[in-house]
Formats: C-alpha cells, structure tokens, sequence
C-alpha cells in the first residue's frame, strides 16, 4: 500500500491509524499460531517462510500496480530469481482475469482520510465493472480471512464519504496463491460489504478505547 511516510492525517493535523492498522489489531492469531508451529515441524524457519512470501507478494503486488498505472516495473534489486517467477506466475494469473473482465480503472493507490470516523485508508483500485462501481483488491494468500472483508469495507466507506454521489456497488478481490499462485476471484456485493462496514466500525471505537485503556494502565 502507498500508505502516507508521515502517517494519515485529519485536516486539523490530528494523526488516525490506517485501515490495516484497526484490523490487525483484532486479527485472529491462531492460524498464524498453527502455521509458525507447523513451519517448525517440517524444519523451516518461520521467519525466513514469512519473510520470503511476503517479498513475492509484494513484489505482485507491485508488478499489478505498475501495470495500472503504465509505469516500468519497480522490483526490488534484492528479489532472486524463485521470488521474482512466484510474483510473475501471480501477475500472470492477474493479466488472465483482467483480459477476461470489463474492467476500467480509474484511481490507485489514493490516499484518503475520514474525518467522520477518523482514520485514513489507501484502496487498491477503484474502477467500473460493466459500468457499475467496485472497489478492487488483490491479495497474495492461501485464503479469504473475514479481516478481508472489513478492510474492503473500510475502503468503501473512505471512498463513499469522498464521493457520495459515486456509490461502490461491489467489491472484487483477486487472491493469488502464495506457494502455487493459483488464481481466485471472490466478489461481494452491498448486503455483506454493509455488515462488515459494521463490524469494521466496531473495530474503529474499540481501537480507540484500547488505545485510552492502555495510557490508563501504563
């Protein structure tokens, strides 16, 4: 993400976390648990694992980013030859989807601030799909995880308090496979985007009560 280098910022000046920020903070953590025990078990270094998917998705993220915006490639110099074919596989997958969808993009990586809510947020992609409005996301993982969800649903909400007369009708998320980059394609539409929009501003008050308890406590 082109998350801000100083932070997200209210007009006043005032610093509101990032839409991972709020989520991540409420992450389930034991399948993260039960993968570092089994990377132990098969003799891995978790963090080495960790570490080196991350680098492959980053760098498709990055490949799909570059493309919509018909910039060069940027791909870290450090990237070998295994990580950079991963990412590429991933693009592929990528390139296969959006030749086959009427798609059109017309934001990426925009920054954007609620001052509603108070917190800041930097979608992928919004575009139109067959005309209608979506907000697009593309993840390099081994599956769909409900924090998905309310992420989306927060950069719905940044982008509907910018646009209101520009609704998002659906939301479309592209996950590559990080050890096999298969390719899947997921789209929800207002029903479930509303419910996690919900959940995410739970997320939002309840960051924000944490933050206060633990000044309290500290």
């Amino acid at each position: 993400m082109a998350r801000p280098i100083r932070g997200y910022k209210l007009a006043d000046g005032s610093k509101v976390p990032g839409v991972t920020t709020i989520t991540g903070r409420f992450k389930d953590s034991g399948g993260l648990l039960h993968w570092a025990w089994k990377q132990g078990m098969d003799g891995l270094d978790y963090r080495h694992t960790r570490d080196a998917a991350a680098t492959a998705g980053t760098a498709c993220h990055t490949l799909i980013d570059c493309h919509l915006r018909n910039h060069p490639e940027e791909l870290p110099a450090e990237l070998d030859a295994e990580l950079e074919a991963k990412a590429r596989k991933g693009f592929a997958a990528f390139s296969e989807w959006y030749s086959q969808t009427m798609v059109t993009i017309d934001v990426t990586e925009t920054p954007m601030v609620s001052e509603r809510y108070r917190f800041g947020g930097t979608p992928d992609a919004i575009g139109k799909v067959n005309g209608k409005r979506v907000l697009l996301d593309w993840k390099a993982a081994n599956g769909i995880y409900s924090d998905y969800l309310c992420q989306c649903a927060a950069y719905v909400l940044l982008w509907e308090e910018h646009h209101p007369d520009d609704p998002i009708e659906s939301v479309h998320l592209l996950r590559v496979g990080k050890e096999f980059s298969e390719f899947h394609h997921h789209q929800w539409g207002r029903e479930v985007i509303d419910h996690a929009a919900k959940a995410f501003l739970h997320m939002r008050e309840l960051y924000e009560l944490d933050q206060l308890l633990k000044r309290a406590a500290a």
